[in-house]
């Protein structure tokens, strides 16, 4: 049977979800439909009140994935756990929330040749550290060091460590670490500016950097990286991968099982991610 699905945000017209998503559907034999609707905060529950029941999902991206969580009936773990939901599954007895942006970022530096860490450090500390930080806590890591340009602003990170076991200490941006990282997790946006001497400081702690941006390539911190002879990636596969989790759930009703053909589905999906890219 036809289904819809769409991807909402304020602003979206540049959102790739669409063509990653079409892949998918056509590479399973589905005839699902899958665009974008610009929405914001204020319009976000009538919006969503008025779907029809041949919408079977939403993907959410900014500003909506709190929102998103308080419609939510029901909730994942790392949902709960992050306060953010950029999934909805659509039901006839309401909608059911997902984070898939944990899952992407675990399974693309896994891709990576990350599959366990012990110390690391975020970059940033707004919605998307929350990710990052129940990710690392995923990966194993014990000790993760967040730097933000306010610092106060990271508090619910260090709360948020306590209840997943791993101590979490905050240091404004730019602070040089006392020792060797393993890895470190930007999370600022792509077009946010950092002082160079402040990225400096940062890139000298060597280790992978890992930055949650698919545009806007190479950030001001990959540049440091590169400068300091280090290795730096761009987050466009954590986008890859947090969509495979996302179409999971629109098929199967959950992100944890693979799709039959799943790999064909993931190479689908890649080659409309490169097709995208080219035509940028």
């Amino acid at each position: 049977m036809p289904a819809h699905l769409q991807v909402w945000g304020d602003p979206i017209a540049h959102s790739r979800s669409p063509q990653l998503h079409a892949a998918a559907y056509a590479a399973l034999g589905l005839d699902w439909t899958y665009d974008r609707r610009q929405v914001d905060e204020a319009s976000f529950v009538t919006a969503l009140a008025g779907l029809d029941e041949s919408y079977r999902g939403l993907s959410l991206t900014m500003p909506l994935k709190g929102v998103a969580h308080a419609a939510a009936r029901t909730r994942d773990r790392r949902a709960a756990l992050t306060g953010a939901v950029n999934t909805l599954l659509l039901s006839a007895d309401g909608p059911h929330g997902f984070n898939t942006d944990v899952g992407g970022i675990v399974r693309d530096l896994g891709e990576q040749g990350v599959s366990a860490v012990s110390e690391a450090r975020i970059v940033g500390a707004g919605a998307t550290a929350t990710s990052a930080l129940v990710a690392l806590g995923e990966l194993g890591a014990e000790g993760v060091l967040v730097s933000a340009r306010r610092p106060e602003a990271a508090e619910p990170l260090v709360g948020l460590g306590e209840r997943l076991g791993m101590r979490v200490r905050v240091e404004p941006l730019g602070t040089p670490s006392a020792g060797e990282l393993e890895l470190t997790v930007s999370t600022l946006p792509g077009g946010a500016a950092i002082a160079p001497q402040d990225a400096d400081a940062l890139a000298a702690s060597g280790g992978l950097l890992y930055d949650v941006v698919y545009g806007h390539w190479p950030t001001a911190l990959a540049e440091a990286w590169e400068r300091a002879g280090g290795r730096a990636v761009a987050g466009s596969g954590m986008l890859l991968q947090q969509a495979l989790l996302q179409v999971r759930i629109f098929v199967q009703g959950d992100a944890e099982t693979a799709l039959p053909g799943e790999d064909d589905v993931l190479q689908a999906m890649r080659d409309a991610a490169d097709a995208a890219r080219m035509g940028d």
